[in-house]
């Protein structure tokens, strides 16, 4: 068999020349088959690559804890005569107090990484740029895997004493240090100025994670130790509610005030790393119970996972790419029986020759691996070049579009064997037909 193979290949090749633009036709829906399930894999392992990215951004096994500015609003009380507002309770907002606490005291949390961002004004050297200075504690740094390219994180001391240090991100130190090694000079962030003693590495960040998830450009941002931020640039906790009221009833109108000046929260978030996965939900509702005591029942915080959001995103991407991919193996399915079909045309055609190879020898086994070898043929060039247009394609939706496409060596290996499938599955029908017909009534059929 495996020698008579080579030879009834090269018939089957002759015969598809023979008859190049029905070959051509017939592949068409494979190569469109193939193409479209290119593609759609394309896109699936563009999505998974963007959730794993954006996954890396957040941080893994992170619940984060945004605070919730207040409203002026209340129930009106029918002793009132609904005239008046019932009386607000105060709550002290997110506080260095709170992360304190959840980390004493709430189990399965390795840490807690408050965070406060101030819009400012950095200059050196005759440059000026407006960036967000961040305080945070040194544990900032591992709840989204930073690396640090040079220089070192805060020390202890640092931290407790309230230094005028800081660490920049790779872009600051590019912009404002472009021929220098940062460490040790100085730069000025809004009326202070702040000793660098570390460099971050440049993160790749894409426009769309920075929108969809809500997050800065890290290699903009200046980070110096919380403490430093809140006794020399703002502590919002030593503003009361009265001084709030105050500066509307000045204004005549609260709500000429802005975000910024109702916002009482010392915090600007809380991340709390959880050691196991499985504990994430369960803790997110002791956080929440917890710190609306703490706050007086108000609810004037968020809590989010972003691992139980991007893992939902994942499973709805999945679910859509699995539709997309099925509505594409359609193509490859049509394709497959219009080969099928052309086949059986073909065997109606060369009935003649078929009777002729017959009466000189050859066998059903050569007819069969004839045909079987024609149908390969055309299905495996169509897949090849459906290959290469689902590239093209893969290209074209990432240009156009803005869709990130990745196209994995799986995906072609697994169009070449489809490819190869199809040509078998629907070559073998035809093949067995040929393969039966009688000699003597193939050599009288006209």
């Amino acid at each position: 068999m495996w020698q008579k193979l080579p030879y009834n290949f090269l018939i089957a090749v002759e015969a598809i020349y023979q008859n190049k633009f029905r070959a051509f036709l017939t592949s068409l829906g494979i190569l469109f088959g193939v193409a479209s399930v290119i593609s759609m894999l394309a896109i699936g392992t563009g999505a998974q690559q963007e959730i794993l990215e954006q996954i890396r951004l957040l941080g893994t096994n992170n619940v984060i804890i945004t605070p919730v500015v207040e409203q002026e609003e209340g129930k009106v009380t029918e002793e009132e005569d609904q005239t008046k507002t019932e009386k607000k309770r105060f709550s002290p907002g997110l506080t260095l107090t709170d992360c304190e606490s959840i980390e004493n005291i709430v189990p399965h949390v390795d840490y807690v990484s408050p965070e406060v961002v101030v819009e400012t004004v950095t200059i050196r050297a005759g440059l000026r740029r407006s960036a967000k200075l961040v305080g945070v504690t040194s544990k900032y740094f591992d709840t989204s895997d930073f690396i640090l390219e040079r220089g070192n994180y805060f020390s202890e001391y640092q931290q407790e004493n309230s230094l005028p240090v800081c660490i920049i991100g790779n872009s600051v130190s590019a912009k404002f240090f472009p021929q220098e090694d940062p460490i040790g000079k100085r730069i000025k962030a809004g009326n202070l100025w702040l000793t660098v003693i570390g460099v971050l590495e440049r993160r790749h960040i894409s426009q769309s994670n920075i929108q969809h998830l809500g997050i800065r450009d890290f290699n903009m941002d200046i980070y110096t130790p919380i403490n430093t931020m809140l006794l020399r640039f703002r502590n919002r906790a030593v503003v009361t509610r009265d001084d709030i009221m105050a500066a509307a009833r000045n204004q005549n109108d609260t709500e000429t005030l802005t975000a910024e000046e109702r916002n009482y929260h010392q915090l600007d978030r809380l991340v709390v790393r959880v050691d196991e996965v499985r504990y994430m939900s369960t803790i997110s509702d002791v956080l929440s119970r917890m710190l609306e005591r703490r706050h007086n029942d108000i609810v004037d915080f968020q809590i989010v996972i972003p691992e139980m959001l991007l893992e939902q995103e994942k499973r709805t991407r999945t679910i859509f790419n699995i539709v997309l991919g099925a509505i594409a193996s359609i193509s490859l399915i049509v394709g497959g029986i219009g080969i099928m079909n052309i086949m059986l045309a073909s065997v109606m055609e060369r009935i003649k020759e078929i009777g002729i190879r017959l009466a000189i020898g050859a066998t059903q086994l050569d007819i069969l691996l004839q045909f079987i070898g024609e149908a390969v043929s055309i299905s495996i060039t169509g897949g090849i070049a459906g290959i290469m247009l689902g590239f093209m394609m893969s290209s074209g939706i990432e240009r156009f579009t803005g869709i990130l496409t990745i196209v994995s060596p799986i995906s072609v290996i697994v169009s070449v064997v489809v490819s190869v499938s199809v040509g078998l599955v629907f070559g073998i029908f035809p093949a067995r037909r040929a393969a039966s017909q009688d000699p003597i009534v193939s050599l009288r059929y006209e």
